[in-house]
């Protein structure tokens, strides 16, 4: 659909931008957020004849990765499968010189893509969804945007990202600062920190790699943690010709392994046979030294044994040998000592590229906030329970995000009847059916919503734009046979047996026991609930499959 219909078309390479003037659009989909999955999901759409768009609050395609473009940010997961599968040729062809990707390459491979296929003429950049209500009668989305154009689409599909709504502490005193303030979710170009005097807030994923990459260049730095974290070492390095030359020749089977064998579709066979104590003390040591030479989070989690993270004593095992770790690697021992984990090893597994070293230089420090918890901030910097005051040039928040629904709640998506989905999730917490539809909103499919599988996510998009494209062709065939725009429509019944699947699976996970994001409790006030289906990529394709080959069970569709 080429035609911009009131819609200023600029040059091909910046996107389509829209006047601020009101106008309506009649498109048979409208795709929200121009990430992974957004940009998947519109060319899906293109492919199959449909008239598309995708808008994105962003003046360009990269979602999580346009916005996160803070110091050391980098992906966890090994560059061959940061990307697409479903293009073998770009697979074999697209350049990545290191075994994991920054943030920098992700943005580029994405315009690449983007470019490769022709879809920017089929974005809206700078423009922001902040209405959408379901009509009945028309059986389309009328979706209000900031721009001014109302888009009427039969369906509505929401790539929101996992990680994009910011969570900023309630600290008092937060407004009265004088220095810079950063969020690392919305990080600004050209901010140096060069000699300058710095706090990081937050020792997740994110404060990780800021500290990392930062500490070389700053005159100070403090980070302030509230839990020490377990982190083994990413394995970043040069790739190596031959090592690209065998993936190369062997991707079609590797992606078979990831979508197919694996529950984490990280790259690596998860050991499903070995339990931790079923092996002697000395064998453990040298399984986790194999593990931790090779690198990645993930893999030193789920590679070497098969019940870290759901048996206590097994987790012990572990999370003591990574204290060893610190304990050789951090040479201060009050500062080792506070960087010590005191909680299970059962929160998203992390990797760095040299964090604990960086707490040997003599101007990186560790303020502990279960010690000293942060009192006030002032307009000098932070001042912590003990009266010390931390003056600071810079404060970075390196706090996460409202994870998961924290993006469906807060803007206004009304279903049948007007029940916004934050009501209609308000006695419960959020719930779908297979991480992808609502009861109560049809036409309506979210990529990566609550309940979606927990593991390396493009595989997991790619699964769930093609499972989402394959309902609307199956529902565009009624179309021609009734004349009537379909509607489909997860049943209330398979929405509730989705979400006690999800809380069944997990229950047996330690992951459940630390208060972390992945069950909502970083957010002060955030209901805690199950927001992952914790039982592997592979059984959730086998899930979708037995939907797809039974009528699309779970769904009505008419």
């Amino acid at each position: 659909m080429g035609e911009t219909n009131g819609i200023h078309d600029t040059a091909k390479t910046n996107g389509v931008n829209e006047h601020h003037s009101s106008q309506t659009r009649d498109i048979d989909a409208l795709v929200v957020g121009a990430g992974f999955g957004g940009i998947y999901q519109l060319k899906k759409f293109l492919d199959m004849g449909l008239s598309a768009k995708a808008i994105d609050t962003a003046s360009d395609v990269g979602g999580t990765w346009f916005w996160n473009q803070y110091p050391g940010a980098m992906s966890d997961t090994e560059a061959y499968l940061y990307r697409y599968s479903w293009d073998v040729e770009d697979l074999q062809s697209y350049p990545w010189d290191k075994h994991y990707v920054y943030q920098a390459e992700v943005l580029k491979y994405l315009k690449h893509v983007v470019e490769r296929y022709d879809l920017r003429r089929h974005m809206v950049f700078n423009t922001t969804l902040t209405d959408a209500t379901w009509d009945y009668d028309a059986r389309v989305w009328a979706v209000k945007t900031s721009g001014g154009t109302t888009f009427r689409a039969r369906y509505l599909v929401t790539a929101l990202g996992l990680l994009s709504k910011q969570n900023f502490p309630v600290i008092s005193g937060i407004d009265s600062y004088r220095g810079e303030k950063y969020h690392t979710g919305a990080w600004p170009a050209g901010v140096s920190l060069q000699g300058k005097r710095v706090g990081v807030i937050g020792n997740g994923s994110t404060g990780v790699q800021v500290i990392t990459e930062i500490s070389k260049d700053v005159a100070q730095l403090y980070s302030f943690q509230r839990n020490p974290q377990y982190s083994v070492p990413s394995g970043q390095r040069a790739v190596d010709p031959e090592y690209r030359r065998r993936v190369n020749e062997n991707y079609q089977e590797i992606w078979r392994q990831v979508k197919d064998e694996s529950k984490t579709a990280f790259g690596f066979p998860e050991n499903e046979d070995r339990p931790t104590m079923s092996v002697d003390a000395e064998t453990r040591k040298e399984i986790f030294e194999t593990a931790w030479a090779k690198g990645g989070g993930f893999r030193f989690m789920f590679e070497t044994f098969n019940d870290i993270s759901t048996d206590e004593a097994a987790n012990e095992q572990a999370a003591d040998f990574i204290k060893s770790k610190i304990r050789t690697k951090v040479k201060d021992p009050a500062k080792a000592r506070k960087l010590m984990p005191t909680q299970m090893y059962a929160r998203r597994p992390l990797c760095d590229a040299g964090y604990y070293e960086q707490f040997n230089r003599s101007n990186v420090d560790v303020v502990s906030l279960h010690e000293t918890p942060i009192e006030q901030i002032t307009p000098k910097g932070i001042r912590t329970s003990d009266g010390v005051e931390y003056e600071l040039d810079v404060i970075i928040f390196a706090t996460g995000f409202d994870a998961v629904d924290g993006n469906y709640t807060r803007i206004a998506i009304k279903g049948r009847d007007g029940v916004s989905l934050k009501e209609h999730w308000e006695p419960t917490g959020p719930t779908t059916f297979l991480g992808l539809a609502v009861t109560g909103f049809p036409n309506m499919f979210m990529i990566l919503g609550p309940n979606s599988p927990f593991s390396n996510i493009p595989p997991a998009i790619d699964t769930q734009v093609e499972f989402i494209s394959d309902v609307v062709e199956a529902a565009e065939k009624t179309k021609q046979e009734s004349g009537k725009n379909p509607i489909i429509e997860a049943t209330a019944k398979s929405e509730s047996m989705w979400t006690d699947e999800c809380d069944r699976v997990s229950r047996g996970s330690l992951f459940r026991k630390t208060d972390s994001w992945i069950f909502g409790a970083n957010v002060p006030g955030k209901r805690h609930a199950v927001m992952f289906y914790f039982g592997g990529l592979a059984e959730y394709r086998k899930t979708l499959r037995k939907v797809a080959k039974n009528g699309w069970d779970g769904f009505t569709m008419g």
